[in-house]
């Protein structure tokens, strides 16, 4: 069997997702010709698509973050199927202790200081709440002496990191809210524009800088038509399902959506 190339089978890659490709297509080869079965990091869904796409038929992939309908998942990937258990993932989920009377936390601290504490995002899963204070989120067993030693604070509060099991798992509260947009296209930039209600020029320059991912993947283009099911993330705003889409009887278009919107710093 020869090598399988990362081009053959994504060939419209972006180049930013072009080493991540190039990885993903080394541990299929791994995986066939030196029959080892392999545990990745945490994957969001994109990436898992892309793995998914080179892997094939030719490879099990199972998939576990920590607690049903995690988004960061840890994949393992082998020949033969074997039945796994959760603790085969290698997923430690954390409790986040600290004075909650005295000082608020939230999931952008906590994932910018997970982010900048010098180890990859990968090596993390999600961030969950109860939307009362308490605060959880799965790492890497291979790496709990790191994160027990280094993470000791989150903005002003002085925290600790408690070592839950998975029967402890908060079920995350979903936060989402149904909305109906009437757009006049589906193109990207014009949907985005509409649920943002920032002008089209300023999310043409956001897809520029990167801002703007479709279903997980970075995008550079404004002329992409969205579809029903596609996910949009929008940097600083939120997240957007798109769940139906119909046409207006004047020709324009009438979206039904599901929005997590960004919360704001306290």
């Amino acid at each position: 069997m020869q090598k399988r190339q990362a081009s053959k089978f994504y060939p419209h890659s972006n180049q930013e997702e072009r080493p991540v490709i190039d990885y993903f297509t080394g541990l299929f080869n791994q995986i066939i010709f030196k029959h080892e079965p392999i545990l990745t990091d945490f994957l969001d869904p994109g990436k898992r698509a892309i793995l998914k796409t080179i892997v094939g038929n030719d490879v099990f992939m199972q998939e576990y973050g920590g607690y049903t309908n995690a988004e960061k998942k840890r994949v393992y990937l082998s020949e033969e199927w074997v039945n796994l258990q959760p603790s085969d993932y290698l997923i430690q989920p954390y409790e986040i202790e600290y004075p909650q009377k005295f000082i608020k936390i939230n999931h952008s601290a906590i994932l910018g200081t997970l982010a900048n504490s010098g180890i990859e995002t990968d090596t993390f899963g999600d961030i969950i709440t109860d939307e009362n204070g308490k605060w959880q989120f799965f790492a890497k067993k291979e790496l709990v002496d790191f994160f027990e030693e280094q993470i000791t604070r989150i903005g002003r509060a002085q925290v600790k990191l408690k070592e839950i099991t998975f029967k402890d798992v908060l079920v995350p509260e979903d936060d989402s809210t149904e909305k109906t947009e009437i757009v006049a296209s589906m193109r990207i930039d014009a949907v985005l524009s509409s649920i943002s209600k920032q002008s089209r020029g300023q999310i043409q320059k956001l897809i520029e800088n990167h801002l703007v991912k479709l279903n997980w993947h970075d995008i550079a283009d404004s002329n992409i038509m969205v579809k029903e099911n596609d996910i949009l993330s929008l940097r600083h705003f939120g997240r957007i399902l798109i769940e139906d889409v119909s046409a207006t009887r004047k020709g324009k278009y009438k979206v039904v959506l599901k929005l997590w919107q960004t919360k704001k710093r306290n």
